[in-house]
């Protein structure tokens, strides 16, 4: 991918509407994974394992399959309640077999105007498997494409790869499809522009460290350590955003945050972000387009 390398220090500030400091993107992911997959080989499914020794993919996983399913059934709703209580919007990731396979959750979503940002096909398929074939990788980007708009009705205008695994050819493929905005590079706290040869795309930084995989799955942290981590990095970051505006991600998977007794620290969090002025509770697609505008006096492009 093409991107400058423009270092924090060197970039003009970066002043948001209203006097906004910090955008906060509540990303709430939308994932389907398959019971089995035609191969003799261990299954990756898209995402950590609660039970961590791998079984083939041609042989069912159920618990495994169970326990990310309790994310559809029960946790999603638990974290919907959540944000509407709080008043809050999400912005959810979406690959298209959940949209086939799981409606109801995203009727839910449209019900209330958030967004859906296109999630690949199907979880467990990851793009990097097409690295050196560009024209499947265009196939499987068409296909989730089409799925999305049918459910949605409406185009897609953001990108997110299933685990974030993209290649060196999804930004110009996405931006040849016309969309606007990617989000699998975790490189930064602004956005930025990748350059193709067709046009534009907005980098949206997303977050594999302030996540429910690595805070809960990966690093076995408490509530309460879950929290100071929502809250330290919202305060670095609402205290930086006074000078040039920054962003915040928060990764949300409704098997794992939407576990009942975890949910607490989420819920607490919203609340104390939500006693700051000068929060942006927006969506990448707002941020994406509005960036695309001001972008030259925040990083000039090289020319």
């Amino acid at each position: 991918m093409r991107y400058d390398y423009v270092p924090l220090p060197h970039r003009k500030p970066l002043k948001f509407p209203d006097g906004k400091r910090l955008v906060l993107f509540l990303t709430l992911n939308f994932e389907y994974w398959d019971l089995v997959k035609e191969t003799d080989k261990p299954y990756y499914a898209g995402g950590p394992a609660i039970l961590p020794d791998p079984l083939p993919g041609n042989v069912a996983d159920y618990p495994n399959f169970s326990w990310r399913e309790y994310g559809q059934r029960v946790g999603v709703w638990r974290l919907i309640d959540i944000f509407d209580k709080a008043g809050v919007p999400a912005t959810c990731t979406m690959n298209a077999k959940m949209a086939l396979e799981r409606r109801a959750v995203i009727d839910a979503a449209k019900e209330r105007g958030w967004e859906l940002i296109a999630h690949n096909y199907v979880q467990g398929e990851l793009l990097t498997e097409y690295a050196n074939n560009p024209a499947k990788e265009r196939e499987i980007i068409r296909n989730t494409l089409q799925v999305y708009e049918k459910v949605v009705g409406k185009k897609a205008t953001g990108w997110l790869s299933s685990s974030l695994r993209c290649t060196t050819n999804t930004v110009d493929i996405i931006a040849q499809e016309g969309l606007l905005y990617h989000t699998d590079i975790m490189n930064d706290d602004q956005p930025y522009i990748v350059h193709t040869d067709h046009g534009p795309v907005v980098e949206v930084p997303y977050s594999n460290e302030v996540n429910d995989f690595t805070i809960y799955v990966r690093r076995g942290m408490t509530n309460s350590q879950a929290f100071e981590v929502l809250k330290d990095q919202f305060d670095e970051l609402y205290h930086e955003g006074r000078d040039s505006g920054r962003l915040m991600n928060i990764g949300i998977h409704p098997h794992v945050w939407g576990q009942p007794f975890r949910v607490r620290a989420l819920r607490e969090f919203i609340d104390y972000a939500k006693g700051h002025d000068g929060v942006w509770w927006t969506n990448r697609e707002e941020i994406a387009r509005w960036y695309l505008g001001v972008h030259e006096t925040h990083i000039p492009t090289r020319r």
